[in-house]
Formats: C-alpha cells, sequence, structure tokens
C-alpha cells in the first residue's frame, strides 16, 4: 500500500504545480484555451470545447523541457 499512496501524493503534487502553471499563464497573458487552433462548439443545450493549439504548444513546451533535464542528467 505504500506504493499507492506515493503515487497519489505525487500526482496530487503534480496536479497543483500545473495548477499554479496555469495561474501564472494567465497572469502573463498567455491565453491557454483561447490559442488560434483551440475549437469551440456551442449548440443550444451543450458545448464542446477542443483545445488542440493548447495542447500543442504545451506537447512542445514539455518535450523540451524533459529533453534538457535529460541532457543535463548525463
Amino acid at each position: 500500500m505504500h506504493g499507492l499512496g506515493r503515487l497519489l501524493i505525487s500526482a496530487g503534487i503534480l496536479l497543483v504545480i500545473a495548477g499554479a502553471c496555469v495561474l501564472l499563464a494567465e497572469k502573463f497573458g498567455l491565453p491557454l484555451g483561447r490559442l488560434p487552433g483551440d475549437f469551440a462548439w456551442r449548440g443550444k443545450n451543450s458545448a464542446v470545447y477542443f483545445p488542440l493549439g493548447s495542447s500543442l504548444l504545451l506537447s512542445v513546451l514539455l518535450t523540451l523541457l524533459l529533453y534538457i533535464l535529460s541532457r543535463l542528467r548525463h
């Protein structure tokens, strides 16, 4: 059970860090969720959001960050 507890604590810490990054991005004017390429469809009774542009930007940034961290470890 120690493994599960550590996994849940790690996931919680990662969520807090991700939330802080989103808040900081909004504070500095990066409109995550409203970038070009983010699709929003609003019907009469429903709404669908597909943040393709934001997902691509975050993917590139995380890839670069992890690449730099892996190069520093070797």
